[in-house]
């Protein structure tokens, strides 16, 4: 018996008799009996009425690979993507396995379309190597592998455009229409909710990228409480904005699918018309220079940041650029 097939028929509003559920899926009342149990052990919640038979009140709330790649369907990706339980990173375990070749190593190469999900992870990180916070059960944190075969310069708006993919996926999900914080931050209500981390690897001899990973985490079902204590006037997730919970399986399989356009995606109308910096006074943090501020004018075509100051209009293409007003930023 199918169990996806199952739980599809036992999300009905109304109760499903265990005799029609036995005729729809071709098995026994009895074995309908024997799955329904072991659901319910699982963590489903499953209202049982003699007479009237099952209805699933609530699940559990985890990834589920099967559930994932329902979602996908033929989708080319589907037959690529992993569903780990606790991994240190993503784009560390996507890049160990790209960097991985010779007989101890299967399969190889790592094909284009690889999809590592984890359920929590130890070690993950954001840009400028910050901590990002992955909870068990409370995100979805997702790399892709990709092999471009082109320069590095040609995947300059790669970020750019893994945090358009994102957007689209979480409006697709659940209606919530994200801004999005220079360069790599998916925000809503003035909190973060989404992170992305791109890393690529260079080919020594043609210089051309041999792989890039694009890693998102998306906080989804979290309450702003159970964040460290230092996260909680800057975090937020989903659920806590929206106040609905996330379907994590359903916002997962919408990822693979967006970012699976990538790096062709049509990004930059999107982009800035989602960017919360711009229109606004920003603070620029580069290395080795004290902090400016500034005036946001525009994203240009290699996603940088186009600013106003004292001294002139610069592109910003590195460093940390914040808007005043969000993540406890006060101008100088």
């Amino acid at each position: 018996m199918d169990k996806q097939e199952l739980l599809a028929l036992l999300r009905r509003e109304a109760y499903v008799s265990g005799a029609e559920l036995g005729r729809r899926l071709g098995v026994s009342r009895a074995a309908v009996s024997k799955a329904v149990a072991a659901l319910k052990k699982e963590g489903y919640e499953i209202d049982s009425v003699p007479n009237r038979g099952h209805r699933l009140v609530a699940e559990p709330d985890r990834l589920d690979l099967a559930a994932i790649l329902t979602a996908l369907g033929d989708h080319p990706w589907a037959g690529t993507v992993e569903l780990l339980p606790t991994v240190d990173s993503t784009n560390n375990y996507l890049k160990s396995r790209a960097a991985c070749s010779g007989a101890q190593c299967a399969p190889s190469p790592v094909p284009h379309g690889t999809v590592a999900i984890a359920e929590c992870q130890t070690g993950g990180r954001g840009r400028l190597g910050r901590r990002f916070d992955s909870a068990p059960g409370a995100g979805v944190y997702l790399s892709v592998l990709l092999r471009p075969a082109c320069p590095p310069q040609a995947l300059m708006t790669l970020t750019a455009q893994a945090a358009v993919a994102t957007r689209r996926a979480i409006r697709t999900v659940t209606g919530a229409e994200t801004g999005i914080k220079w360069v790599n931050d998916l925000v809503l209500n003035g909190r973060k909710l989404c992170g992305i981390l791109t890393e690529l690897s260079i080919e020594a001899e043609s210089g051309l990228v041999s792989y890039a990973v694009v890693g998102v985490g998306v906080n989804c079902n979290r309450a702003v409480a159970d964040y460290p204590p230092e996260l909680r006037d800057t975090v937020g997730s989903l659920r806590s904005e929206t106040g609905t919970r996330v379907d994590r399986n359903a916002l997962a399989a919408a990822m693979i699918r967006e970012l699976s356009a990538l790096p062709a995606l049509d990004w930059r109308e999107e982009y800035r018309a989602a960017c919360v910096n711009l229109g606004r006074e920003v603070q620029i943090l580069a290395p080795g220079q004290p902090p400016r501020i500034g005036k946001a004018l525009d994203v240009g075509p290699d996603a940088e940041l186009i600013v106003q100051t004292e001294t002139g209009t610069e592109a910003v293409q590195s460093g940390e650029v914040s808007v005043r007003g969000m993540y406890g930023y006060v101008p100088l």
